[in-house]
């Protein structure tokens, strides 16, 4: 049999497609009007429980997971950030040029371009894969997992994709023309893909998640504005990168509409 609709899943204005090609051919319901489609197959089990909870296994977001297993090989391979590797993977690499040149906002501008007219246009996206302590990356790969593996499920993995680019170019961008390019970390893309979920659910609800995390991340990154965290030992914050990533996601929530789900 086609799998269960449960108790508390409505179904106006849906048009269920039940496929089982072991039982019955396929079975289409019609609904009212304003319709949108949901594939309802047995072939890959739904990463929501009959109790609607969010419960993914890694076939549910094979993407989500090659990034973060990207990201924990980058840590050992770069030495946590301490390795020649990791300036290979700044978004400029700092040891062609005098630190002088990063004092500045021109400096900065002048190597940026002399770097990706050199052809490294893959500086724009690497220091997303550089963490710099295995708390660091343990936070991002959880936030990462638990939101990017709903955007992948629900929104497809192309709309993850654009996401992730939209994200790392906001928040790498914005961090390098204020600070440099000392910095690294997936934490401006989970900014991003937060912002995205927050605003696009108000459009369309089915992500899950707190409405306090969103309030939670907000305050933190106000916090990491003042020299709280580096008083409290945490170190400076890429504050930037954050507000940068945030920003690129809700722009994609507001660009792009909501995918119909079709699982």
């Amino acid at each position: 049999m086609g799998r269960k609709c449960y108790p508390g899943t409505s179904l106006s204005g849906l048009t269920l497609i039940v496929r089982n090609s072991r039982t019955i051919p396929p079975v289409k319901i019609a609904l009212p009007a304003k319709t949108r489609e949901v594939y309802l197959d047995n072939s890959s089990p739904s990463p929501i429980t009959p109790n609607g909870r969010w419960q993914p296994a890694p076939r549910h977001a094979p993407l989500v997971i090659a990034v973060i297993m990207i990201a924990i090989a980058m840590v050992w391979l770069t030495g946590m950030g301490q390795s020649k590797l990791a300036a290979s993977m700044m978004i400029v690499d700092p040891r062609p040029f005098p630190w002088g040149t990063f004092e500045t906002l021109s400096g900065r501008l002048d190597a940026l371009l002399l770097t990706l007219s050199a052809g490294e246009v893959w500086r724009l996206l690497t220091p997303d894969f550089l963490h710099f302590s295995w708390t660091h990356i343990i936070f991002n790969s959880v936030m990462l997992w638990f939101l990017g593996s709903q955007i992948e499920w629900m929104d497809g993995r192309m709309r993850l994709v654009a996401l992730f680019f939209a994200a790392s170019l906001g928040s790498n961008l914005l961090q390098y023309l204020v600070s440099g390019p000392l910095f690294g970390g997936l934490s401006g893309v989970v900014y991003g893909i937060l912002g995205y979920c927050w605003l696009s659910q108000r459009r369309m609800p089915r992500f899950q998640f707190p409405p306090a995390l969103v309030t939670f991340a907000l305050v933190w990154m106000v916090i990491g504005f003042t020299p709280l965290p580096e008083v409290l030992g945490l170190g400076r914050m890429a504050n930037e990168a954050h507000l940068g990533g945030f920003l690129a996601g809700l722009a994609m929530a507001a660009v792009l509409p909501p995918r119909r789900y079709l699982r």
